[in-house]
């Protein structure tokens, strides 16, 4: 299938303002970009110079200083993507610790919003039970999007993996956060995933957004889940990976920057670029 992505997201600033964005695609799937996938950055019109670079996690960043005046970031993509929803692998086992590549290691430990440490009791009473690998994983999964109510109104910076046990309540990436925390407890490695997921193939949800979810190592590679949208789903477009949501922030800025505009879509599109219609959109 055929996926569009575009974005346009505008700020304010009254001070020159240094900023990082994780705005393009993965460069993993760079080889299913068909056009775009190239960061326009301006200010009042004018163009900004940037610099790119790949941080540790191998995500494609992009740093500026961005003038006084209202800048905005935009972007279009075309992107082909398997016609096939998240994949299942009901048999995928868990690798023994000394067995995981190093690289892999650090999805295990506590992070930022991921606080491993202090759930290690919780998660075995809750999940020690059953059969290691893809029966665990999807168990956690399935418990969070069971026990967690999706509220936009609940949203705040600074929550938790165990604020968002607690409260019960949350956004896209605190429902991940929570089956990222509890996944690594189990030693199931956990990473956090920004991209986007259109409504596609399904009934029109509202106005678009990037979306989070996660993904888990087992049989030597890593699987998608989502806590949130637990149903397989069509057309996820991977932007960036990380150990929490501190380190796959689509813009950073280093001092004062007042968002303004945020405009974000994804929709399948025929082979002439025309937009597939979305059941509920008008």
């Amino acid at each position: 299938m055929l996926i569009r992505t575009e974005f346009d997201i505008q700020f304010y600033s009254a001070f020159a303002t240094p900023m990082i964005a994780l705005l393009h695609l993965d460069p993993s799937i760079d080889g299913s970009v068909r056009s775009g996938n190239e960061l326009r950055v301006e200010v009042d019109g004018a163009t900004v110079p940037f610099r790119e670079y790949n941080d540790s996690f191998g995500n494609r960043c992009t740093r500026f200083v961005a003038p006084p005046g209202r800048l905005k970031l935009s972007s279009e993509a075309i992107v082909e993507r398997p016609d096939t929803t998240d994949e299942i692998a009901a048999d995928a086992q868990q690798a023994p610790i000394d067995e995981l590549p190093a690289e892999v290691l650090q999805f295990l430990l506590p992070s930022r919003y991921c606080e491993v440490d202090r759930f290690s009791p919780i998660a075995q009473d809750l999940f020690g039970g059953y059969s290691p690998g893809w029966t665990r994983a999807t168990a956690i999964r399935d418990w969070v999007h069971n026990k967690v109510q999706f509220d936009y109104k609940a949203a705040r910076p600074t929550k938790t993996a165990m604020d968002v046990f607690t409260e019960r309540i949350g956004v896209c990436r605190d429902f991940q956060h929570l089956a990222v925390t509890l996944s690594r407890c189990q030693n199931i490695p956990a990473r956090y995933v920004t991209g986007y997921l259109g409504d596609i193939r399904i009934p029109y949800s509202g106005p678009g957004d990037f979306s989070a979810w996660y993904q888990v190592w087992l049989d030597g590679r890593w699987w998608t889940m989502d806590a949130r949208h637990n149903d397989p789903r069509y057309g996820r477009v991977l932007m960036a990976t990380g150990r929490d949501a501190a380190d796959v922030a689509i813009t950073t800025a280093f001092g004062r920057a007042d968002l303004m505009n945020f405009y974000v879509e994804a929709n399948e599109i025929d082979q002439d670029g025309k937009a597939l219609p979305v059941p509920g959109k008008l």
